[in-house]
């Protein structure tokens, strides 16, 4: 399903001007809580990412934004107004692929967008020429949409979001089924609408595009929200430092010895994972001098987002 909205003004800085919040949203089925008291906060210039597991409630918090479905408690304010009471005025101003597009794929991608601008009122022949350049699609406009590749597809539905230069674009899942050339390309796509200054929120399961995509995310599970953090917040070391070195087995029962490194130890990479004297990494560096390991390198330790994700989930979840 796709949705579109008109003219739009953005900043790829957080502008700390709230684009999107929820407070206390819920969404009951039955005996079933889907979403429970939801807090979010996107702000102007977001690549904002949401993820959780299956059934974590993501598609539900989605549709409720969209006004798809209406929350059991709690409010959804789009753009600075409530969407509940100014629902006809707001959500014309987002823009939404849910799902795979609905294409007519023995139309060309130029009619297909034709088609969407007819429902729409009607869109300047010179917008349609801004979206297909804007999803790299330009050259092949005139092709009939059964022999684009499924990447293509996605793009050509990101560009009928796109067709009124809506303020939110919201993507659910848009690198789903991808190949790895398609998952690139969206990638790309992300990245050049993030240029134009859109605010984007992305709900994905591809862990390690979101990392390379979104400047912050939101982690929720079992319809309650975990954590949201700036990507660097989340995938920073807890004051950890990772140390290449040779005998690096040696040089960890060292440091496991001080009080300060016992919970050090070697990653899948062979890498020292460990704390600092006073946590500081000159302290660290001089430490494993003085016993006779000399670091090759010696750096903060992060941790990449899948790693968060399942640490984060799995407590909440109890396993």
């Amino acid at each position: 399903m796709v949705m579109t909205g008109p003219e739009a003004t953005g900043t790829q800085a957080r502008s700390g001007i709230v684009v999107l919040r929820t407070q206390q949203l819920s969404k009951q089925y039955g005996k079933r809580l889907a979403v429970d008291n939801l807090d979010l906060e996107v702000q102007r210039g977001d690549i904002f990412g949401f993820l959780g597991p299956n059934g974590a409630g993501k598609t539900t918090t989605i549709r409720m934004v969209l006004g798809l479905i209406a929350p059991t408690t709690g409010s959804v304010e789009l753009l600075g107004q409530n969407l509940a009471t100014r629902r006809a005025h707001v959500l014309p101003r987002v823009g939404a692929l849910i799902e795979t597009p609905a294409l007519y794929l023995y139309m060309s991608g130029r009619d297909n967008l034709r088609a969407v601008a007819a429902v729409l009122g009607g869109v300047p022949e010179k917008r349609l020429d801004a979206v297909l350049d804007l999803v790299d699609l330009r050259s092949r406009q005139k092709d009939r949409v059964r022999t684009y590749s499924l990447g293509m597809k996605q793009r050509l539905g990101v560009a009928m979001a796109l067709l009124q230069d809506p303020d939110l674009l919201i993507l659910d899942e848009p690198a789903n089924g991808l190949d790895p050339a398609g998952i690139v390309e969206m990638r790309d796509l992300m990245h050049r609408l993030a240029d134009e200054g859109k605010t984007i929120f992305i709900s994905s399961h591809i862990l390690s595009e979101v990392q390379q995509i979104c400047t912050r995310v939101a982690i929720i599970n079992l319809g309650k929200l975990v954590t949201e953090k700036t990507i660097e917040e989340l995938i920073r070391g807890q004051g950890e430092y990772s140390v290449t070195l040779e005998r690096a087995a040696e040089a960890l029962i060292h440091v496991q010895r001080q009080e300060w490194g016992k919970s050090a130890y070697l990653n899948d990479d062979g890498a020292l994972i460990t704390p600092a004297p006073d946590s500081r990494g000159r302290e660290l560096n001089l430490f494993l001098v003085n016993a006779g390991f000399v670091p090759d390198s010696l750096a903060p330790a992060t941790q990449d987002l899948e790693q968060v994700f399942l640490k984060l989930t799995n407590s909440v979840s109890g396993a």
